[in-house]
């Protein structure tokens, strides 16, 4: 017996019942559609807004232990990540708005120009600004935005 037979007969579907299964589409309304558009956009919203809120804890608690120049560190840490993942996403709601069909590949071109973009801005502050940089601060203020997915689970609204 193959390994997809004792699945499918572990849960009680047969061969036959996967195939009807895998040929039924899920049909959306015009309705329903929107309804997707309008959450993934706020989504995209709300993800933003808390990546900026992250960012500028990072720059206050910074300044607020280290002083000026580890809070203005904080800053270009969590920037150089917020500006080209914003880019980004205004380019993805863009495409909820214009309703054309998402493309895959734009998206992953889309997202490693993201990156290439933020390795290239620490890159340039780390060459232009090595006299007064405070690399903790720095990490602080890029890690804060990465993680800024923390705080909408801390109140319940991840999309």
């Amino acid at each position: 017996m193959r390994n997809s037979d004792s699945g499918a007969r572990e849960s009680g579907v047969g061969l036959q019942g996967l195939e009807v299964m895998q040929e039924q589409a899920i049909v959306l309304s015009d309705a329903d559609r929107e309804l997707l558009r309008r959450k993934a956009g706020r989504g995209l919203l709300r993800a933003l807004a808390a990546q900026a809120v992250m960012g500028l804890f990072a720059a206050l608690v910074s300044w607020a232990v280290a002083g000026s120049a580890a809070g203005m560190s904080a800053l270009i840490g969590a920037g150089a990540y917020f500006v080209p993942n914003a880019l980004f996403a205004m380019r993805l709601l863009v495409g909820l708005i214009s309703s054309r069909k998402a493309s895959p590949f734009a998206f992953f071109v889309g997202e490693f120009v993201k990156l290439v973009s933020a390795v290239l801005i620490l890159a340039l502050v780390a060459y232009y600004a090595q006299s007064w940089l405070v690399w903790p601060a720095l990490v602080f203020g890029l890690v804060c935005v990465l993680k800024g997915y923390v705080l909408l689970l801390a109140f319940r609204k991840l999309p």
